[in-house]
């Protein structure tokens, strides 16, 4: 997972520069490429901001045909070579995706277009799931469409390495750092254990291109876009592997949660599109392209690595970059990793170290629940 998003409304905010010197590359910038792209320089303010050091600026153009996004990356910060790459395979398999307009690589100045201001985080009723399947299902056709287009050997492998690296946030920022709490040679062995279960579990799923952030603040709905097609953003992480994580991720949202009759039915028409398109055949690992009960497993798998990440990072980003906002999300991660792990057996020791951590007791029933 990149260091999710928190967008906010678009007001005519001005951008402030804490380097003063920055502050003038860019202005000289952006007089530069204002011409070529018909830019009204002077109604520049903040779009979003991120959990990365990124900030996104909008620029009207000043024949009142739209506006333009400004990708604000320090170079010494983020390395937007991903992005640029990223963005074109996304766009050459079809997806609505910010195409790059200009970039200056040494100063991080990026000029994007505009996928508009609303996310579908914005527009879902959380009151009525129901409400919300058609969103949902184009959030899926846009899933697919991006898996159909894989290839091996063009993103970087999620891999054993990296899915151990991202484990090992868990313990490292939300149990010792966030928690306070220091692991017993038995507890570290423990968690050691399922982490080896999770990650043998993971690396047997059907490997397709992974956004790696697929969730509705991340996908734009744009009303000038006949098509229905969701914009994708927040795609820069993206990685080869299991099939998976993306649908965990759209399901088992960092903000949201749905029952689990919910998240059954979309996960259901995702597997159903999945086998369609030949992403899952009856050759697939699992018998995932036959059985949809054991893709769902696979689902739930893949969904716990990410919780027990995300949970990680969360606490990383307000203790080390004080971003205290994301933290206040940890007891729905900490409520999904707990779900998972009282389903399975062999999770069950996770589930009572989960529980020992927390000060809570294992619950009885099986429901997904809300958090």
């Amino acid at each position: 997972m990149s260091d999710s998003p928190g967008r906010a409304p678009d007001p005519m905010t001005p951008v402030t520069w804490a380097d003063p010197v920055r502050g003038a590359a860019f202005e000289a910038w952006l007089a530069a490429v204002a011409p070529a792209h018909d830019l009204a320089p002077h109604t520049l303010r903040i779009a979003s901001a991120d959990a990365s050091f990124r900030r996104y600026l909008r620029v009207d153009t000043s024949g009142g045909n739209g506006s333009l996004i400004v990708m604000d990356a320090p170079p010494e910060r983020e390395n937007c070579e991903p992005f640029v790459r990223i963005a074109a395979l996304l766009n050459g398999a079809g997806l609505r995706a910010p195409q790059v307009l200009a970039w200056d690589e040494p100063l991080g100045f990026m000029l994007l277009t505009d996928l508009g201001q609303r996310t579908m985080m914005d527009v879902i009723d959380r009151d009525d799931a129901s409400v919300n399947l058609a969103l949902y299902q184009r959030a899926i056709d846009a899933l697919v469409t991006w898996q159909r287009a894989s290839r091996a050997g063009v993103l970087p492998a999620y891999d054993e390495a990296l899915l151990r690296r991202e484990l090992a946030l868990f313990p490292e920022w939300y149990v010792a750092r966030h928690r306070g709490v220091e692991l017993t040679a038995a507890q570290s062995a423990v968690l050691q254990r399922s982490f080896d279960l999770i990650v043998q579990n993971n690396l047997a799923a059907p490997t397709v291109f992974v956004h790696r952030d697929f969730m509705p603040r991340n996908l734009m709905v744009h009303p000038a876009d006949a098509s229905g097609a969701l914009g994708v953003l927040d795609f820069q992480d993206a990685v080869y592997g299991p099939i998976t994580y993306d649908i965990a991720s759209l399901m088992r949202d960092a903000f949201l949660s749905w029952d689990e009759e919910f998240v059954l039915d979309i996960t259901v028409r995702y597997w159903q599109q999945a086998r369609a398109a030949g992403l899952l055949t009856p050759d697939s690992p699992g018998g995932w392209g036959e059985d949809f009960g054991a893709f769902y497993r696979g689902v739930e798998w893949m969904g716990l690595q990410r919780h027990l990440k995300v949970a990680g990072i969360f606490a990383r980003l307000t203790l080390r970059d004080g971003k205290p906002k994301y933290l206040a999300d940890a007891p729905r991660f900490i409520g999904y990793i707990r779900a998972t792990a009282g389903r399975y057996r062999e999770l069950a020791p996770l589930l009572r170290l989960v529980d020992e951590i927390e000060g809570t007791q294992a619950g009885s029933g099986w429901a997904f629940g809300r958090v």
